[in-house]
């Protein structure tokens, strides 16, 4: 633990002018644990070398809640089988969830097509752990909400096979570099940035797809009577309502460190946990100050 880390703990900085608050001292919640009704992350990717298990590892000491959802791919079996990767802390954050569970906290386990093998034991429990196929969930303030990983709706993103290969290829590129410009940031003493979702957001084709997905997660929550859909799967965290359907998307934890969070009240908020912690609105906000500075 950093020393401006344990400062933002013990001090309260929500009040404070963001663009007062130098840049070692971004925000992060005032209070020592987050508590929250219910907590969402997705895309892991535990065995895979990207994985910021690390900053996982640190939210999920850091959290407090009553029910915590892994919204699929959780172990990354595909990054397995092509490669054995798993470090002590990937190990780490597996027991967490189990010591979470153990102390009272309902994890349920929603896997995704990189965990898909896990899907032959919904409707069971693994330990503690529940595992179910989707979930249907109410929020605090009444919202009917379908939870799904979300890997049906690529059947709606028509793409040949070499694109999809291509795509591999250029995105193992893009988190080469998100890879090597976080290590320069580290050693530049600047927090941790997703180049890696920059380029892609930016990207005209990525953008379309990624509309796409929104739209038609959107539509299957429509059609199925929900008031809205929480998936993860395309690593692109997001929260908005459209024709009276919300969506929120958990992000991942090998570009953005993202988590949905429900307070008591029934309010959603997309929080961002790395060496800087800030509620997403407030990131994009401090993002676009320093663009125009």
């Amino acid at each position: 633990m950093t020393a401006y880390r344990q400062a933002l703990r013990n001090d309260d900085l929500s009040n404070t002018p963001l663009a007062s608050i130098p840049p070692q001292l971004q925000p992060r919640p005032p209070a020592k644990h987050i508590s929250a009704r219910t907590i969402w992350i997705s895309d892991i990717h535990l065995g895979y070398r990207d994985c910021k298990a690390d900053y996982l590892l640190e939210f999920l000491s850091d959290i407090k809640c009553d029910t915590l959802y892994l919204v699929g791919d959780v172990i990354d079996l595909w990054a397995l089988k092509r490669r054995f990767c798993w470090p002590a802390k990937h190990y780490q954050v597996m027991l967490k969830f189990y010591e979470l569970a153990s102390k009272g906290t309902r994890v349920i386990y929603v896997p995704g097509n990189h965990d898909e093998p896990m899907r032959h034991f919904c409707g069971q429990l693994f330990g503690p752990i529940e595992i179910a196929l989707e979930h249907e969930y109410t929020t605090a303030d009444g919202k009917h909400l379908l939870i799904m990983h979300g890997d049906a709706m690529d059947a709606y993103i028509n793409l040949s096979w070499l694109t999809r290969f291509c795509g591999d290829i250029a995105y193992n590129f893009l988190l080469f570099i998100n890879r090597w410009a976080n290590r320069f940031r580290k050693w530049m003493g600047r927090p941790y940035f997703s180049l890696a979702g920059l380029i892609k957001s930016n990207i005209k084709g990525a953008k379309a797809a990624i509309e796409t997905y929104q739209n038609e997660a959107m539509e299957e929550a429509r059609r199925r009577g929900f008031d809205g859909v929480i998936c993860g799967h395309i690593h692109y965290p997001a929260l908005f309502e459209a024709n009276g359907i919300r969506y929120a998307n958990t992000g991942d934890w090998i570009e953005n460190c993202t988590a949905l969070v429900e307070d008591y009240q029934g309010k959603m908020r997309l929080l961002h946990y790395s060496d800087q912690v800030q509620w997403q609105e407030d990131l994009a906000d401090s993002l676009v100050a320093s663009h125009v500075a």
